[in-house]
């Protein structure tokens, strides 16, 4: 059976191990490759809130933990992309998916309520038109806590999960990998907390049968 070659791709850190840690967890055993596509360099608008060293440190440690095949890096401003011309956007994405042309792209979800991923989704998306890279076969989007769930607008288009991905044996791996991410995580009622990624998992899970899984939205998949 021929290993997937995949591309995760992050507006901010944590977007990944929110959306589809437990799933990268289990890609990593499968033995299947898995790369990393960091959109925006945080750091640059909480320069006072985040020291740099410690900052960057747990993003390499996050990296290093996944033992990710590559690790890429965009460093946008986080919160400016709306600003970045589309189609200097469109050619960094492009360079990226030349370099490493994976079959499958995991990207957050094109409802979230932070411009950022909304961004992010829409330029990966007509980045990635198979007339350009037919490689790529499969587009899944992930949700994140606190993004996701946060879009209230009737006019949004609601996160529909269609595939579950059972994580239960990686489930304390993937809040270890949480528990990392120091400057991004709270205590309850904050809502990126391990309390509540377990929460969700185990929600997911209950829906598919699985005592903790994933959920997905199959945005694209092609067959040969």
């Amino acid at each position: 059976m021929l290993k997937d070659n995949i591309l995760v791709i992050a507006p901010h850190p944590d977007d990944e191990t929110l959306g589809c840690g437990g799933s990268i967890l289990k890609h990593k055993y499968n033995k299947d490759k898995v790369h990393f596509l960091l959109i925006t360099n945080a750091y640059l608008i909480n320069i006072k809130k985040k020291p740099a060293n410690s900052y960057f440190k747990q993003i390499d440690r996050v990296c290093n933990y996944y033992k990710f095949d590559s690790v890429n890096k965009l460093n946008f401003e986080a919160g400016e992309l709306d600003q970045i011309p589309e189609k200097i956007f469109i050619e960094k994405l492009s360079n990226i998916f030349r370099k490493i042309k994976p079959n499958k792209l995991y990207l957050p979800f094109s409802g979230d309520i932070h411009s950022d991923h909304r961004k992010t989704f829409d330029l990966a998306i007509a980045g990635s038109k198979s007339f350009r890279h037919n490689y790529i076969k499969e587009i899944l989007s992930y949700e994140v806590i606190s993004e996701t769930n946060f879009s209230v607008s009737p006019a949004t288009p609601s996160f529909k999960a269609n595939l579950y991905e059972d994580i239960t044996k990686f489930m304390k791996k993937k809040l270890k990998v949480c528990n990392i991410y120091k400057t991004e995580f709270q205590t309850h009622p904050f809502p990126r907390n391990l309390e509540v990624v377990e929460a969700l998992a185990k929600l997911r899970g209950s829906e598919s049968g699985f005592n903790y899984a994933e959920a997905f939205m199959i945005i694209k998949k092609i067959r040969d």
